[in-house]
């Protein structure tokens, strides 16, 4: 039963409301274009490729209604994403492909297995890399920061149609300088090797 200070407050001032989702939405609604509703499928249309690896950006980073970002990743077939960390939490539902991912036990790192339907949490600062080894593409939706969404936006390339594009030094500078600024550590040539990673973005040399 609504309180009788809603009541009162409701006479007073005929478009508030008690119902807390329209309250929320008011509220959203100040100062702003538009309002936050629930949205199916949603997408930016953006996606961006890291040296392979695809990005799609179903939420932005810039939205103030979110406090993480929903983004679709893809892997190729036969491509690795080097031994790495950052500071920001990473959760991945695999969708279609099947992927190993670098996990740290005791004692090593070790490499596991994901199918579709499986869900693998990646906690902050905990090293990780993915590679496929598979004839099919990996598809993963990716919850993550907005801090890192923001990188995966700065540090990605417009990607090609027709093929792949080639990496130069000077893109792998890039990354490496964007990944410093941001505090984000990448492997050494030698401990991607150590892993049976046969590549290195590294901004340690």
């Amino acid at each position: 039963m609504e309180s009788k200070d809603n009541q009162d407050r409701s006479r007073r001032h005929p478009n508030s409301y008690s119902d807390p989702i329209v309250r929320h939405q008011q509220q959203a609604k100040q100062g702003r274009e538009g309002h936050a509703t629930p949205e199916k499928n949603p997408t930016t249309g953006i996606t961006v490729e890291i040296f392979g690896p695809t990005v799609e950006f179903l939420t932005s980073p810039e939205d103030e209604h979110n406090d993480f970002c929903m983004l679709k990743g893809t892997i190729p077939p036969n491509v690795h994403i080097p031994l790495h960390s950052h500071p920001d939490t990473e959760d991945f539902l695999l969708i279609s492909g099947t992927v190993e991912y670098l996990r740290q036990n005791e004692k090593k790192h070790e490499w596991a297995g994901a199918k579709p339907g499986d869900y693998i949490h990646v906690p902050a600062d905990a090293p990780h890399a993915w590679r496929n080894v598979s004839p099919e593409p990996v598809v993963s939706l990716i919850i993550t920061t907005k801090r890192l969404a923001r990188f995966f936006q700065e540090a990605g390339r417009r990607p090609t149609v027709d093929a792949p594009q080639p990496v130069k030094p000077e893109d792998i500078a890039r990354f490496a300088e964007i990944s410093a600024r941001y505090g984000y550590w990448n492997a050494t040539p030698e401990e991607n090797e150590a892993v049976g990673i046969h590549l290195s973005f590294s901004n340690s040399d």
